[in-house]
């Protein structure tokens, strides 16, 4: 048995820290999960990996890996520093951990990242799959070279045009990296001496790698593909993978794929292991018993799980369906009219509908049946979407711009019962078994077109059948059934089509993912859940489904906590009792009442504080009255935070920790308020008005709660409450995360401060600390805190 101190990076552990590594090896060794809430410096990265890598390393133990899932791309960067100190301080006799990080193929592929190749962000994995699919026929069974020629070919190419002079005498590489690949910049052609425009787009670089896989193709030895030595590598982040392949001439999406069954650490994020299109695809190999799982950023497990394994359909891909759908039948009909296909370009030919027909359990009247459901379905909906505008905006054809993201619900949220879809198909004569049938029927229209036009293609009616067919299966208390409406534009649609403004789609919610994200749990070995933020305990393990693998199962669950334990007095802390930040109280944005004064009043004896300054609020609406507001009132920059890109958001990061104090408005459902390094100077106070409970009346809320009411008893603490005091404790957690960090953190809102029927305060057990203030004493506090720091 291995010690786990060798393993461990740092040369004395936190007494928590041993605690924690302890407790997670004992509860894994019997197939359990420990569950830590830790205060930020408890080193909950380390007390994961170490206890990870010491089951791994263990001769006696069953785990073969470390699998890393987390929701912010700080954290993941987090674990890599980990793994690397690890690494650097183990024995001198010790092999290194081998690690991999786990990104999209955008991130990796040479020409994306180089903008080569008629390859971008917006269309990296069609364009990848569709290159793959033709270097695939070019050197496969019938194919008319090999994947070596391929590769030797595009290498060549720079030979000649270095041989040419052209460019001074020096071939044009395509560089990525910083490393330097065999191929030129320019996506490559196979010509086989056919007449022009015969010419085959092919990528060199997956070539390069089918022609390194053993010569049976064998995907269980991939790893022999592999250009370099990953066992003795250490990490290889993402930029490591695509220098150290890329400049081989290999794919590095490709060898990822490869290495991640046998690397000790595997990082990624929730997407990997609770996907369903992800792990059959990509990291299924890791889902099973010899893995030891790390949830990071736990208290995002819930709504995250919650979308994945949630569906929908857009009414466009209904659209491409019932386009693929006549494609297939087409041929057929015209022959059993007795006329034949004209053109016979993109239509299947009737001899091969039959043939894939015969050799599967879908009849030709089954995909005329789906196709006339199909259309219908689009009727109905498009029926339901004007009559829904009708209401809510009146003569809304005259000014589509009035439009905004909307949801109709088909079903009284409160009330679990059939949805109003499923009632209108049963009354037009559309039985269940056309429901059930429609994913045989998309897997055959998908066989059929892609044999047509002898290319592998996503196609439509595959994800259109799938979704219909979970909308018959699934119940309606843990589903909720809705049309979404997403606000774009497209100027292709008519001028008085809603679909000029909006993008429709059939959504099926799962409520209660607690089945999802327990069934997953379940297959791995065991591991660790943290964040700084799970409180209260209970409620955290009912909605992840641990308890039920406790109850049922006999897996063990332990649950750890750990508090702050910086200097005391480097930090204030205050829950203040103003008045509930509740819209009955407040009012809309800009409204005047005794309410938002107080609110105003407080914000700006916190701002005033010397230093940066954050300030979270429910929502990016108050977000914009909090900093109109405040610049009136106070010297300081005031910065305001929207919904925006990544690019901008790191933009609004560099200005606001950018020489002098600044004060910085957000609202708390934002990226600034989570998994953000404000380490140091970076921010001197934070504060929280409100408890940031979502809109209560969204019809897919509702339907949460009712759902949660069933399942747990009480769905707003456990739907709405919970996550929301979570969403709080998380933005007030940026000030301080390291024994040298000095801070205020502020709570404004009396369920913060006193004890009440809506009380939140019985959920801020890990920071008690928190004193609970009146609006007038505020800025006493505030003033004691600064003395105390000037002394």
């Amino acid at each position: 048995m291995t010690n786990w101190r060798s393993v461990f990076g740092h040369p004395t552990p936190y007494d928590e820290q041993v605690d924690g590594i302890e407790s997670a090896i004992e509860t894994a060794r019997d197939g359990g999960y420990t569950v830590i809430e830790g205060a930020c410096g408890t080193g909950k990265t380390m007390i994961a990996l170490t206890a990870g890598i010491d089951l791994v390393r263990d001769p006696d133990s069953d785990y073969e890996r470390v699998f890393v899932l987390t929701s912010v791309k700080q954290q993941l960067h987090q674990f890599e520093e980990d793994l690397e100190t690890i690494n650097e301080n183990l024995p001198s006799d010790w092999d290194p951990v081998s690690g991999l990080t786990l990104v999209g193929k955008a991130d990796v592929c040479p020409y994306n990242r180089e903008g080569k190749g008629g390859i971008d962000d917006g269309n990296v994995y069609d364009r990848c799959e569709s290159l793959r699919d033709r270097t695939r026929a070019l050197t496969g069974e019938g194919g008319s070279t090999t994947a070596g020629a391929l590769a030797s070919r595009a290498r060549s190419q720079q030979i000649g045009l270095a041989d040419s002079g052209s460019r001074g005498g020096s071939a044009n590489f395509l560089e990525t990296a910083g490393e330097a690949t065999p191929y030129p910049p320019d996506m490559p052609e196979y010509d086989d001496g056919g007449p022009a425009g015969s010419e085959v787009e092919y990528c060199p670089f997956y070539a390069q790698y089918l022609e390194d896989l053993p010569e049976d193709g064998s995907d269980g030895d991939a790893a022999e593909a592999v250009p370099f030595d990953f066992t003795e590598t250490g990490l290889v982040t993402p930029e490591d993978l695509v220098g150290l392949s890329a400049s081989r001439g290999t794919c590095p999406h490709s060898v990822m794929g490869a290495v991640l069954g046998h690397v000790e650490v595997v990082i990624g994020n929730y997407y990997h292991a609770f996907d369903p299109t992800t792990t059959s695809s990509f990291t299924g190999a890791l889902l099973d018993d010899s893995t030891f799982v790390v949830c990071d950023e736990a208290h995002m497990l819930e709504p995250r799980v919650r979308n994945l394994v949630s569906d929908g359909v857009a009414d466009r891909t209904l659209r491409d369906a019932e386009t693929e759908l006549s494609r297939v039948i087409q041929p057929v009909r015209q022959e059993r009219q007795g006329r034949r296909a004209e053109g016979g370009s993109k239509t299947a030919d009737a001899d091969l509908v039959r043939g894939e027909l015969a050799d599967s359990d879908v009849s030709y009247e089954e995909l005329e049946r789906t196709l006339e459901f199909v259309q219908d379905l689009r009727g109905e909906l498009d029926r339901r979407v004007e009559a829904h505008l009708d209401r809510e905006y009146g003569n809304w054809k005259a000014d589509l711009t009035q439009l905004e993201d909307d949801e109709i619900p088909l079903r009284d949220p409160a009330t679990p019962s059939e949805d109003e879809l499923s009632e209108w198909a049963s009354r037009a004569g559309y039985s269940d078994a056309v429901w059930v049938r429609a994913e045989a029927v998309g897997a055959v229209v998908e066989r059929i077109l892609n044999s047509a036009e002898d290319e592998e293609r996503t196609r439509s009616m595959p994800a259109a059948g799938r979704l219909l067919g979970e909308w018959y299966r699934r119940g309606h208390t843990e589903y909720f059934r809705e049309i979404e409406l997403e606000r774009t534009w497209n100027e292709m649609e008519p001028q008085d089509s809603w679909r000029r403004a909006y993008t429709a789609r059939l959504a099926l919610h799962n409520c209660v993912p607690s089945d999802a994200i327990g069934s997953q749990l379940s297959s791995f070995g065991g591991g660790v859940l943290m964040s700084a933020t799970l409180e209260p305990m209970d409620a955290f393990t009912e909605v992840t489904g641990l308890q039920y693998l406790e109850r049922e199962e006999d897996r063990p669950v332990a649950t750890r906590q750990y508090g702050l334990h910086f200097p005391a007095e480097n930090r204030e802390s205050f829950a203040v009792a103003a008045p509930k930040f509740t819209y009955e109280n407040r009012g809309r944005p800009g409204e005047e009442n005794p309410t938002r004064r107080s609110y105003v009043d407080a914000l700006e004896r916190v701002a005033e504080l010397p230093g940066n300054v954050l300030v979270g609020m429910p929502s990016y609406a108050e977000a914009e009255w909090a900093a109109g507001a405040l610049e009136d009132r106070i010297d300081k920059p005031v910065l305001l935070d929207a919904s925006s890109s990544d690019d901008t958001t790191q933009s609004l990061k560099d200005e606001f920790f950018a020489g002098d104090g600044k004060v910085l408005v957000t609202s708390l459902r934002g990226t600034l308020t989570e998994g953000v390094d404000y380490r140091g100077d970076r921010l001197s106070a934070a504060v929280v008005c409100g408890v940031p409970i979502v809109n209560t009346s969204s019809p897919r809320t509702k339907a949460v709660r009712r759902a949660y009411d069933d399942e747990f008893g009480d769905g707003f603490e456990y739907a709405l409450t919970v996550p929301a005091v979570r969403k709080a404790r998380q933005a007030i957690g940026r000030v301080v995360r390291s024994p040298e960090d000095v801070g205020v953190r502020v709570l404004l809102d009396e369920r913060y401060a006193r004890d009440s029927w809506d009380s939140v305060r019985p959920y801020l057990a890990a920071d008690a600390e928190f004193q609970s203030v009146s609006p007038d004493m505020l800025e006493f506090g505030l003033d004691r805190f600064r003395s105390r720091l000037e002394q």
